[in-house]
């Protein structure tokens, strides 16, 4: 029976004794604070075992993922050592909620393992509780297991709990005896292979759990008002039976994970203990990358992705005992989809995702690996010459903090040599640490940048969630040891997801909440320093601490949106130089979700046909789909290899280098994309003088360029309806209105020139003499404005030759003034001074040139007034 038939199997046996079949749950327990992860196909059944919750259905069963990597269930030293420890396996289980107990469970378990899948009694052997007489009396009444193999034990074999608290229970459990060809312990001193003795002869398969209490702490337990029963039985150990076999490695759950390692690396698995260990661990911990990835953790400092650090670090770095100088987890991550997708989609779903959090998180430790192992390779011998077995903590801190060794990884490699390491001295340097980082900083208002002389690390590029500590809170400019609800906060956390802004990029939005709902809608990050990164936002709901555990959250589409406009940056870039001059470098940029902005030096602006050619080449390596590949080098040696400076960044020694195929080479701290195709198209808005020759582009991808594009089309069509045509027709069908309208305006044109020539006429009739002899004509024109007005003081003095003209219009509170002086008497009148004197009469001021002034006034009704005047200027 393969894996996949042996669940279906159990849980179909199930199925026929009334058992609802239930779904797996999540990896990270939904609503339990207590687990850092589901251990137990139990969890997701945590308040209906204390009577918190009812189902329509008494019993049920699961095939339930499963992670045992934290608290009193770590197997991780175990794992790859033998052949039956996981950090990630299915458990198989059925439960009863206060219906049947300790007689069926038994019963049907016997049956399901002799009856229908051949196990022979004499193998099987059953603990139960030191004074469980009640389960030993079933097993004699319900089974005819041999009477010589019920065996008792005490609380460390046979009572279970879940956690430190919580529903618990005695236990009995149905171990099997392989034969003396499994024991991994003959020949030592003194061993004798027994029940719960310690080699792989005797392993437990199916532990029966029977729940009637609650541990509310260490030392009290209360009594449940219902009996339960819960089971668990490891799907890779009896499937590891079923098929024959002594390892769970060998098994078609694991054994295809092997063969591709195998086949990577050239080497063979079974020739020795150091690569079959390797071999197994990488087999192992690939299943529970891909797992816990798939359910939602990402690499951190501390909880769950602390956890999932530690076994990715664990796992590359026993690859790189078999010889894989790149990334090779994130490879594994596709052939766990095929084995484990039928039965759990979501690792297929999620796939891609998966394999970028898990390749990040692999290149990132890959800079260090080396230099970390040659240290303590140093420190090793140094320890041999001294004749000490035991590694100082100090160092074991510094392989953790300037490496990234986790410390169980450092005690791993040791432990094959036979040496340990100063526990207490590592946390002493931690907790130093800590408080350094606590006291070496401070920060001013929520408006400004804070200034910390602590450190905050950044989770990566494709890490949208993770887990961490605040370590500092900062609010009205005074760090405080707690921000409430309605307060703007500006909070660091030892690492974190979001990205603080620099180098053009705008930091990130999102959300940062508390086990306990509190909630802090982040509205911008900052990176005041290169190794610190604040978050500003609001307390939308709760309080939060300093040492409070948190999860952050970024915008996903937010960040997205960034992502592909800073990558395009770097193509526009390298696309410019090249088709402007190497001597283009970059003056400036911004990078946000919906557009992008690139300041160049050049001297002169681009035309239309150059500006199309450039949008042409970026959109072509879009096309390329090139891989983007981030590496961290000195920074002499980045420039070296022609490695371009990005405005606004800050370079330290070590520089972060993006590449982008064998055209854009640049430094840079920002996000970016893993193939230049994921920005889909490029989309030029504008280009622009902004400084002495300095230029600017403005452009569009991803989707807001499909926006931008969708825009243009809705107007153009819009226009197309109001034309009468096709989109195709629309340009020949505006030029032939604007044709029409270019006549229509020459007509009127001319109407009004007849029209002011008439009014003149009309007007010149109520032309005086000034008392120098020439004439003035002061009139009122009814319903004029300055554009009529001028017309008609045109055409006043091409009549008069020789004089002045003073034009008053308006209704209310609206009124034109104007005053026109024929060139000949300018030396002596100034139409500016007329405009001057009269405009206050209406409530208003003007002026003008010698020859024509205008104004503006207010009163309408005072016009007969400035008209007045106007003539009395002349008397």
């Amino acid at each position: 029976m393969t894996g996949g038939e042996i669940r279906r199997a159990f849980l179909e046996y199930f199925r026929a004794r009334g058992h609802e079949i239930v779904r797996s749950s999540s990896l990270v327990p939904e609503s339990d604070p207590t687990l850092l992860f589901t251990n137990a196909g139990m969890v997701q059944f945590k308040e209906v075992f204390l009577g918190r919750e009812k189902r329509a259905n008494p019993r049920a069963a699961s095939a339930q993922k499963c992670v045992r990597l934290s608290g009193k269930h770590n197997d991780l030293e175990a794992v790859g050592r033998d052949t039956y420890h996981h950090t990630f396996f299915e458990m198989l289980g059925n439960w009863s909620f206060g219906d049947y107990y300790k007689r069926e469970a038994i019963g049907w378990a016997w049956e399901l393992l002799t009856r229908h899948w051949g196990l022979r009694r004499e193998q099987l052997w059953a603990t139960v509780f030191a004074t469980d007489d009640e389960a030993e009396r079933f097993w004699r009444s319900e089974t005819d297991i041999l009477p010589g193999h019920i065996l008792r034990f005490g609380e460390k074999e046979n009572f279970w709990e879940m956690g430190e608290t919580g529903p618990c229970g005695p236990c009995s459990e149905i171990h099997l005896d392989r034969g003396l060809a499994a024991c991994d312990r003959q020949g030592v001193p003194g061993h004798a292979c027994r029940v719960n003795g310690d080699c792989a002869r005797f392993i437990e398969l199916w532990n029966l759990v029977f729940i009637q209490y609650n541990r509310r702490d260490p030392g009290e337990l209360e009594e449940l008002e219902a009996k339960h029963v819960d089971t668990g039985m490891g799907l890779e150990r009896i499937a590891a039976v079923l098929q024959g076999v002594l390892s769970n490695y060998d098994t078609d759950l694991l054994r295809s994970l092997i063969r591709f390692a195998e086949e990577a690396s050239g080497r063979r698995y079974g020739e020795q203990f150091e690569t079959d260990l390797a071999f197994r661990v990488l087999a192992d911990h690939a299943r529970a990358l891909t797992f816990m990835v798939a359910d939602g953790v990402t690499p951190a400092n501390e909880g769950r992705g602390y956890v999932l650090r530690r076994v990715l670090r664990r796992a590359a770095r026993h690859a790189h005992r078999l010889g894989f100088a790149e990334p090779f987890l994130w490879r594994m991550a596709a052939v766990v989809a095929a084995v484990m997708g039928e039965a759990y989609p979501e690792v297929v779903e999620r796939r891609a995702y998966v394999e970028e959090v898990i390749r990040a998180e692999e290149e990132r430790f890959a800079e260090t690996l080396d230099k970390g192992l040659a240290l303590l390779e140093q420190e090793r011998a140094a320890l041999e010459r001294r004749g000490v077995r035991m590694l100082p903590g100090e160092t074991a801190f510094r392989l953790y903090d300037t490496y990234g060794f986790p410390l169980d990884m450092t005690e791993d490699i040791l432990r094959e040599l036979g040496i340990s390491v100063d526990r207490e001295g590592f946390e002493r340097s931690m907790e130093e640490q800590r408080r350094r980082a606590r006291e070496a900083w401070r920060a001013e208002g929520a408006g400004g940048a804070a200034r910390v002389g602590g450190t905050s690390r950044f989770a990566g590029d494709w890490v949208d969630e993770s887990e961490s500590e605040i370590i500092a809170l900062v609010r009205d400019g005074e760090e405080v040891g707690e921000a409430r609800e309605g307060d703007e906060v500006q909070l660091v956390a030892a690492e974190t997801p979001f990205y603080g802004e620099s180098g053009g990029q705008v930091g990130d939005r999102g959300r940062i909440e508390a086990e306990d709902g509190s909630l802090v809608e982040v509205l911008d990050t900052r990176k005041p320093t290169p190794d610190l990164i604040v978050h500003a936002g609001k307390v939308r709901r709760g309080a939060f601490r300093r040492g409070q555990r948190v999860r952050l959250a970024i915008d996903r589409q937010w960040r997205e949106g960034a992502r592909l406009n800073h990558s395009a940056t770097h193509i526009v870039h390298a696309v410019l130089r090249e088709r402007l001059g190497a001597h283009v470098r970059q003056a400036g940029s911004l990078v946000a979700p919906d557009r992008l902005r690139f300041d160049f030096t050049y001297p002169g602006s681009l035309d239309e046909a150059t500006l199309a050619e450039i949008e042409d080449r970026t959109n072509a390596y879009i096309r390329e789909n090139a891989p983007v590949v981030a590496e961290e080098m000195d920074y002499d040696e980045a420039i070296r290899r022609g490695a371009l400076a990005f405005f606004g960044e800050k370079y330290g020694d070590r520089v972060r280098v993006v590449r982008m195929g064998d055209f854009s080479v640049e430094l840079c701290g920002g996000t970016h994309v893993r193939r230049t195709g994921d920005i889909g198209i490029f989309k030029l808005r504008g280009e622009s003088g902004v400084a002495a020759g300095v230029r600017r582009i403005e452009a569009v991808t991803g989707a807001g360029a499909l926006r931008y594009i969708r825009e243009r089309e809705r107007a153009l069509r819009e226009v197309g309806e109001l034309v009468r045509g096709s989109e195709e027709e629309v340009a020949e069908k505006v030029e032939r209105l604007l044709a029409q309208q270019r006549e229509l305006d020459r007509q009127l044109q001319q109407l009004r020139a007849q029209l002011a020539a008439s009014e003149s006429a009309s007007l010149l009739q109520q032309a005086t003499r000034a008392r120098d002899g020439f004439p003035v004509v002061a009139a009122r024109v009814d319903g004029g404005d300055g554009k009529r007005l001028l017309e008609i003081a045109d055409a006043l003095r091409e009549k008069l030759g020789s004089g002045v003209v003073v034009l008053a219009s308006g209704a209310a509170d609206r009124v034109y003034l104007l005053a026109a002086v024929t060139r000949d008497l300018t030396p002596r009148v100034h139409a500016g001074q007329i405009i001057a004197k009269l405009a206050p009469i209406v409530g208003g001021r003007g002026g003008g040139r010698p020859e024509l002034a205008q104004a503006g006034g207010k009163d309408a009704s005072r016009i007969p007034e400035v008209l007045k005047a106007a003539r009395e200027l002349f008397a």
